[in-house]
C-alpha cells in the first residue's frame, strides 16, 4: 500500500510540474461560466482552482472530524450515517486527491478516497455479492473515476464513462461542499455515485441536460439484467437562483426483476441577499428540496396496499436548510432540517454491527446476522432531523464547523448506551444468547469538523 500510494503521489506530482506553466482550461469546458456558485450548498465555494493549468487541474481534500453522541454507546459506533463512522474519537472521514485532464477534448477526472468512508459507503452496496471477483474492495479507494470527451456543441457537451457522483438529494459527496455536516434523511439515503455513462448537455450557459446509464442505484454491479436509466437538469436563470431536478428508473431489489424502483429529487436554491464587503451579514440564501418515489412488483404495490399485489413501498422526504454569512463571509451560521417516511425502508442505511443485515452469498434477497433490521415489504419507517452549526473560514481553503444534529425514528434504530456490536462493545466478545443491540428512537450528538480543500 505505502508504494502504490507513493507512485500514484510521483505521477500526480509530475503531471502536475510538466503543465504548471501552460494557460488555464478553456472557458467552453467550464459550465455556467461567469456565474458565482460559490453560495450554492452542494457546490464548490472557492472562486478558482489553485493547482490549474491548460492540461491538468489538481486537487486535494481533507475531512477530519470528532463526534459525540449524547448517548455515548460503549461500543463507540455511529448508526445510520454515510458522514459519520467512530463515536467519541477523532477520525479521518476521507482524504481525496486526483484531479482532472484535458487535452483537445479527451477528458478524465480521478479522485481518490481514504479513510472511514471507504468503508462506510461500499458496505451499503450489496451488488458485489452477486458473481465473483470482490467490487467493493476493487472500487472502495476510488470516489470518481472517468474518461471521456468534450465536444464543443453550444456551450459544450461532455460525454464520460466511469464512477461519477450523483448529487440526488442536493448534498455533494465532499463534505467541504455542503452547509452542513451531517447531511438530512433525505440525502443521506439516496445515492452518493453512480457506475456507467453520463452525457451532459449545456444548450445555454444557465442550462445544463445530464443523460444516465448506469449499473443502478449506488451499485458498483448490476443487481438485475436491467440497468438503471436516469437524468438532471439544472437551470439557473441568473447566479442568485438554481432549479434542478434528478430522476430515476431501474430493477434494484436482488433476485427480483419484476420489481422495478422510481425517483425524483427536486430543489430550489435562491440567494436573496448578497453583500459580499459587508462586515456584518454579508449573504443570506435557503436551499429546499423535495423527493418522491416508490417500488412496485414481485410484492410491493408502489403508494397503495393492495391484498393481491402486496403492501405499499415508497419514498417521501423533504429537507429545508437557511444559510447566513458574516463578516465578508468569514463566517456562517445555518439552520435547519427535514423528514422522511420509507414504509419497507429500501432506502434506510441499516444499523451497523450486528444488528445489520448483511447479505447472504447464496441469495442475495435473505440476510444474515442474529439481529437483522427488518426491511420486508411494508415495514414502517419514518424519521426527522434537525440541526445548526457555526463555521469559521479563515481563506476558501479551510474550513472550521460546530454543528449540532437531532435525530429521531418512529422505530428504534439509532445506537443507544450499550451499542451495537457486543456487551463490552468490542467484536471478539462472544454473544450471550439474550444479548440485543441497543436501538433507540432517539440521536443527539455534537460534530466538530475541520476540511480542507485546494
Amino acid at each position: 500500500m505505502k508504494i502504490q500510494l507513493l507512485s500514484i503521489t510521483l505521477i500526480f506530482c509530475t503531471l502536475y510540474t510538466a503543465a504548471q506553466n501552460e494557460t488555464k482550461v478553456p472557458a467552453s469546458q467550464i459550465p455556467f461560466d461567469g456565474m458565482d456558485q460559490t453560495w450554492q450548498n452542494g457546490s464548490d465555494r472557492r472562486d478558482s482552482a489553485l493547482l490549474q493549468s491548460k492540461y491538468f487541474t489538481a486537487g486535494i481534500m481533507i475531512d477530519a472530524n470528532y463526534s459525540y453522541s449524547f448517548a455515548n454507546p460503549i461500543d463507540h459506533t455511529v448508526v445510520g450515517s454515510t458522514a459519520l463512522a467512530r463515536d467519541n474519537e477523532m477520525q479521518i472521514s476521507s482524504v481525496n486527491f486526483g484531479g482532472d485532464f484535458y487535452f483537445k477534448g479527451a477528458r478524465g477526472r480521478i479522485m481518490t478516497q481514504f479513510g472511514t468512508r471507504s468503508t462506510v459507503v461500499p458496505r451499503n452496496d450489496y451488488s458485489p455479492y452477486r458473481g465473483q471477483y470482490d467490487l467493493a474492495n476493487v472500487y472502495r479507494y476510488l470516489s470518481e473515476g472517468y474518461a471521456g470527451y468534450h465536444f464543443n456543441v453550444w456551450h459544450g457537451i461532455n460525454v464520460d464513462a466511469g464512477m461519477f457522483m450523483s448529487y440526488v438529494g442536493l448534498n455533494s459527496y465532499y463534505q467541504v461542499e455542503n452547509w452542513e455536516y451531517q447531511a438530512s434523511f433525505t440525502s443521506d439515503n439516496t445515492p452518493w455515485f453512480f457506475n456507467g455513462i453520463r452525457t451532459q448537455v449545456f444548450p445555454t450557459n444557465n442550462l445544463k441536460i445530464e443523460l444516465w446509464l448506469i449499473n443502478g442505484w449506488q451499485s458498483y454491479g448490476m443487481f438485475n439484467s436491467m440497468p438503471g436509466f436516469g437524468g438532471n437538469i439544472t437551470w439557473c436563470p441568473n447566479e442568485n437562483f438554481k432549479l434542478l431536478t434528478n430522476d430515476y428508473y431501474g430493477a434494484d431489489a436482488a433476485g427480483m426483476p419484476g420489481r422495478h424502483r422510481f425517483h425524483s429529487d427536486n430543489s430550489f436554491l435562491w440567494r436573496y441577499f448578497n453583500k459580499p464587503k459587508s462586515r456584518g451579514i454579508s449573504k443570506m440564501a435557503f436551499s429546499l428540496t423535495g423527493d418522491i418515489g416508490f417500488e412496485k412488483g414481485d410484492g410491493v404495490n408502489g403508494f397503495h396496499s393492495d391484498p393481491v399485489l402486496g403492501p405499499a413501498q415508497f419514498f417521501e422526504s423533504a429537507m429545508f436548510y437557511n444559510r447566513l454569512w458574516f463578516y465578508k463571509s468569514k463566517f456562517a451560521w445555518t439552520f435547519g432540517g427535514g423528514y422522511m417516511t420509507n414504509p419497507g425502508r429500501y432506502l434506510v442505511l441499516y444499523p451497523t454491527g450486528d444488528a445489520s443485515p448483511l447479505p447472504n452469498p447464496n441469495n442475495p434477497t435473505q440476510t444474515m446476522g442474529t439481529h437483522p433490521f427488518t426491511a420486508n415489504p411494508g415495514d414502517p419507517f419514518t424519521g426527522w432531523d434537525c440541526s445548526t452549526n457555526f463555521d469559521w473560514m479563515p481563506n476558501q481553503s479551510t474550513l472550521f464547523r460546530v454543528e449540532f444534529v437531532h435525530r429521531e425514528s418512529n422505530v428504534p434504530y439509532f445506537a443507544g448506551h450499550g451499542g451495537v456490536t457486543s456487551p463490552s462493545g468490542y467484536t471478539t466478545t462472544p454473544l450471550p444468547s439474550n444479548w440485543v443491540p441497543d436501538l433507540v428512537k432517539t440521536e443527539s450528538r455534537i460534530i466538530v469538523a475541520i476540511l480542507f480543500r485546494i
